[in-house]
């Protein structure tokens, strides 16, 4: 049977995970000690495209389990104006897969001659990121030859995850963390009745909103993008707050709307908000509990990693509506592997 890259790296990555769960628990938890040790004052996130995604996740959990404001960074501030940025106290984190992009490099360099503490989560060990931070972390995700990121970017998340739990020194969030391998390979078996059921709903959309919440609102974007890089459909991410807050008039018979609502503070108001949706004549997709025709999500043993699994399951469905709608999922026009942002 004729496949992808994309469909084979996406595949991969149960046995990513446990690779990179196998490597580095010392690192980790070195630098968790350190950072409880000399808490940083300010935290900023360095990222673009789905790394930015995965960085999104990492500074919710960050915010909500540590109680400490995290910031993206705008990386033009320091590689178009020059801003001399304050950075007594800063930890800047950059997620990347390739660690290549120059305005991510520079930026990075620039805090650590700076005073600043640095990391980095990167797939390639010997980077210009990686040699760049303090604290590199290697992602183990492996070669990745598709254009769009899969496993990479769920070793991304995984490396958020490993980093909040070694900063906040919690065994169970860890051990948690620990049977990621088999929920993301469930989360493969869930993907196939996610594309069957959704391809036939979704292959004629040429708009789309996905909808999130919470620590799902960064694997909303991160689906978003997938729609637009990988199936040519114009879909853009939301938070289930902030649907209300203008997109909603939007909202025809017949728009789609695909809406990932994984366990947790986020899900009921996600679930009302499917319904409403329903009611005004929306095409709901609806992954997660409590809706009759609601689309599989498989567990991870913490709600807080339940993204990880349903981006997974999402990433079978981008690759087969892909070739429903008669694209090439490993060969999105104008894009290329790594690009080097100025």
């Amino acid at each position: 049977m004729a496949t992808s890259r994309l469909l084979d790296e996406t595949r991969e990555a149960p046995h990513a995970v446990a690779r990179a769960l196998a490597a580095d628990r010392r690192r980790y938890a070195d630098f968790g000690a350190l950072l409880r040790t000399q808490p940083p004052q300010s935290v900023l996130t360095l990222a673009r495209g789905s790394s930015d995604h995965a960085a999104h996740y990492a500074a919710y959990l960050v915010m909500a389990r540590l109680g400490r404001l995290v910031t993206s960074l705008p990386m033009s501030v320091i590689t178009l104006h020059g801003a001399a940025l304050h950075t007594q106290g800063l930890l800047a984190v950059a997620f990347s897969q390739s660690g290549a992009s120059t305005d991510l490099v520079e930026t990075a360099r620039s805090f650590a001659a700076r005073g600043a503490l640095t990391a980095a989560f990167v797939n390639h060990s010997a980077s210009p990121l990686a040699q760049a931070v303090a604290w590199p972390f290697a992602l183990h995700a492996g070669e990745e030859t598709s254009v769009a990121a899969s496993k990479s970017f769920i070793a991304q998340l995984l490396a958020g995850a490993r980093w909040v739990a070694a900063w906040q020194d919690d065994a169970a969030l860890a051990a948690a963390i620990d049977t990621l391998p088999s929920s993301l390979a469930q989360a493969l078996t869930a993907g196939q009745a996610w594309a069957e059921r959704a391809v036939p709903v979704l292959a004629g959309s040429e708009r789309m909103f996905v909808v999130g919440r919470g620590t799902g609102l960064a694997i909303a974007m991160e689906a978003a993008l997938k729609l637009k890089e990988v199936c040519g459909i114009q879909a853009e991410a939301f938070s289930g707050a902030e649907l209300r807050h203008g997109p909603l008039a939007l909202i025809e018979p017949g728009y789609p709307v695909f809406v990932f609502a994984p366990r947790g503070p986020a899900h009921a108001g996600l679930l009302a908000l499917a319904e409403d949706l329903r009611a005004r004549g929306a095409v709901v997709s609806f992954a997660g509990e409590g809706m009759a025709d609601a689309l599989p999500l498989a567990n991870a043993a913490s709600p807080e990693l339940d993204p990880l699994c349903a981006i997974q399951s999402f990433y079978v469905l981008a690759e087969a509506l892909a070739s429903a709608r008669g694209r090439d999922p490993d060969a999105p026009p104008h894009l290329s592997k790594v690009t080097r942002t100025l």
